[in-house]
């Protein structure tokens, strides 16, 4: 995992809070629970997981290869 980076500034799109986190780098995270108004996201369409589409930065397999998680 050649410079892959690990975390990633989620933004809510409800309430606009951000939080910066740590990626998983064996699986996608399809789920994620605001912290400040508990919005559960979800990924939007074409994206495989949160922080694709709510991240500051893409998940460590789209990073790695192009591709999401299996």
């Amino acid at each position: 995992m050649n410079n892959i980076i690990l975390e990633s500034i989620i933004t809510c799109p409800t309430c606009g809070a951000k939080k910066e986190e740590v990626m998983p780098t064996d699986a996608c995270q399809y789920f994620y629970e605001c912290t400040s108004c508990h919005e559960l996201l979800k990924p939007l369409a074409g994206d495989c997981c949160v922080y694709c589409s709510f991240g500051t930065v893409k998940c460590p397999p789209i990073q790695e290869n192009g591709t999401c998680c299996p």
